[in-house]
This record gives structure tokens, C-alpha cells and sequence, in this order.
């Protein structure tokens, strides 16, 4: 098959690259240029930009393909550029959406692909953030179903998403930090949860979609399980448990310590994301222990920013330990 990806340099859209030509299809990518491409000489490139419209596709211009595969896909302006340009052109329209575009209910166990999702960003709306975020990309799923149909969309809300060549480095500054040893902030109790889907399984998934012609919305999800079981899966050595209420005073985010959602906050609910009809289509796992060896692997050298300072890990651990006595009286 001929596979176009709108994107496909970076992380998630690199691996749906590599996982198309390892199943034998020809792949095309339309990207700026302006990113590191490392992908096999075998992947055509072309170039383009969606931020400016239909001229902004020249590329595209009396080709067709299989499917299309939109990773990059984040304004409707973007989306509605390459829907257009391509319908009649592509057999099947691939879109990547997210967890985000559910409605947030910390009630709520497990998101299922029918429920409710955000209002829809206005298609004028061109600024991306994390207020925006998640209604832009409900607005983007609206745009690819209006243009291609139910018997042409796939679209895909996946969870955190880990991996090599990950340059976000929320899952990585976990296994990071465990490999430096010594004693560890590790958040809450351990009876939190958390989730995460490997980029390869992911990858392996839109392959399997575009060869059985699946269609719909499926959310894609790795095993869930506690942070106690997450840390010993890193192989944190001296854990300390600093509770969410000692963490939320210090003011930290997700951004300081990523992946950390305490159950019953907000947007915890997109910690428990069930993907039986995912499933059923033909989503498979890898076992955790694998993801976590070869992220790690790849991480070490990868020269990623420390996410928390050490000097205010310390500082956290320390209050921890003063709060813990008050606690008990």
C-alpha cells in the first residue's frame, strides 16, 4: 500500500514511519523541513505547509494514496487544508486526536469512546496551549469525519505516549531520575494510577487499521497500575512517598512532575482509559518491563532537561518528612 504521513519525523509520526515500512508499505511524508529527519532513504519526501492553505500543498497535487496518516494535525485551519486536498485522494484519512478532547469528570472509570467530549475551538483559533489544546483537536476530528466520512475516518485519542524518541520527556525523567539512584520523590502514596501507551504499539495499531480498513474512534491506552507498581518498575531504589497535598502547596504541576494525576483530581479520569473495542480491532502491548528498558536505553543518551531540580526534590522530601509526624498527632 501507499502510505502518506503528514508529518512523520518526530517521535509518534517516526514510529508510524518505521512501522509502515517494516509491514511492507511505501511511505511518503509531507513535512516543513525544519525538523531532524532521520528516516530511511526509502520514504519520499515532500514538502508543505498547511498553515498556508491549499497553496501550501502543491506537493500533494495529482497523487493519491492509500491513507493518510495525520500525526501533525493540530488547528482546523491545518486539518481542514489536507482533509480538503485530499479527499478523493486517499482511500482512508488517519487522524491522531487525544485524551484531552474528553470532558473532564474525575468520576468517571473508564473514558470510553462515547463519551461526551469538549465543545469544539472555533476554526479561527490558531493558538495552541492547554487551554485550546483539547478543543482544537475536537474540532479537527469534526473536520476529517465532515470531509471523509464514517467509511473513510479513523480516528485515534491516545493516551500519555512513551518511547524512544521521546523529546517530552515526561516518561523519560522518571526512568532517568531512577537510574541516578539515591532516595526519590515519588508522588502521593503509590495507590494513584497512572497509564501510558508505547509509541510503538501505537504505531502497530494505525498499520492494522489501514490494512483491515477500520473506522471509528478508539482510544488507545497501555496497562493501567499504581504508582507504587510503576516505581518499582523503574527500578526506583529509595522512594518517598510525598503526598498530593504536600505536592499541591508546593505548587507543582504536570509539567514538574509529569505523569502525576492523583485519583479523584482534575483530568485523573484520563488515567483509566479502556480500550477493549481497541482491542478487539487488534491492539497489542508490550510488556511494560520492555518499554521501560528501551526508553531508558535510548533516554540515557539522548541529553534531556532535568524536569525538577534536584535541590527542590530534596526540599520536598525534606517537608515530607517534617509533615509526616505532625500528621500523627
Amino acid at each position: 500500500m501507499n502510505i502518506l504521513v503528514l508529518g512523520g519525523t518526530q517521535f509518534v509520526g517516526r514510529h508510524i514511519v518505521e512501522a509502515c515500512l517494516r509491514a511492507g508499505h511505501a511511505v511518503s511524508i509531507l513535512t516543513r523541513g525544519k525538523t531532524v529527519d532521520e528516516l530511511p532513504s526509502a520514504v519520499e519526501r515532500l514538502r508543505g505547509d498547511r498553515d498556508q492553505g491549499a497553496t501550501g500543498l502543491a506537493s500533494l497535487a495529482g497523487r493519491s494514496w492509500d491513507a493518510c496518516v495525520d500525526v501533525s494535525g493540530y488547528t482546523p485551519r491545518q486539518v481542514r487544508a489536507s482533509a480538503e486536498r485530499l479527499s478523493g485522494y486517499v482511500k482512508r484519512y488517519v487522524f491522531i486526536s487525544s485524551v484531552s478532547v474528553y470532558v473532564d469528570d474525575p468520576a468517571r472509570h473508564p473514558i470510553v469512546e462515547t463519551d461526551p467530549v469538549l465543545p469544539a475551538a472555533t476554526e479561527d483559533v490558531t493558538d495552541v496551549n492547554g487551554d485550546t489544546y483539547g478543543p482544537l483537536k475536537v474540532a479537527c476530528e469534526t473536520i476529517v469525519r465532515e470531509i471523509h466520512g464514517d467509511r473513510a475516518t479513523v480516528l485515534l485519542r491516545p493516551q500519555i505516549i512513551a518511547g524512544p524518541y521521546d523529546q517530552a520527556n515526561r516518561y523519560t525523567y522518571w526512568l532517568n531520575r531512577a537510574t541516578l539512584g539515591g532516595e526519590m520523590l515519588a508522588p502521593g502514596d503509590g495507590t494513584d494510577h497512572v497509564q501510558v501507551i508505547d509509541a510503538r504499539d501505537l504505531s502497530r495499531f494505525v498499520v492494522t487499521v489501514i490494512e483491515n480498513g477500520h473506522a471509528g474512534v478508539f482510544n488507545l491506552a497501555g496497562p493501567r497500575m499504581t504508582w507504587a507498581s510503576f516505581m518499582a518498575l523503574i527500578g526506583a531504589a529509595q522512594p518517598v512517598w510525598v503526598s498530593a497535598d504536600l505536592i499541591k502547596a508546593a505548587g507543582l504541576t504536570f509539567v514538574e512532575l509529569p505523569l502525576f494525576r492523583p485519583d479523584g483530581s482534575a483530568r485523573s479520569s484520563q488515567m483509566d482509559m479502556s480500550t477493549e473495542r481497541a482491542r478487539a480491532a487488534g491492539l497489542t502491548l508490550t510488556a511494560p518491563e520492555v518499554t521501560v528498558r528501551e526508553t531508558r536505553a535510548w533516554s540515557l543518551a539522548a541529553g534531556l532537561p532535568v524536569v525538577l531540580p534536584p535541590e527542590r526534590e530534596a526540599e520536598l522530601i525534606r517537608l515530607s518528612r517534617v509533615a509526616a509526624p505532625l500528621s500523627k498527632r
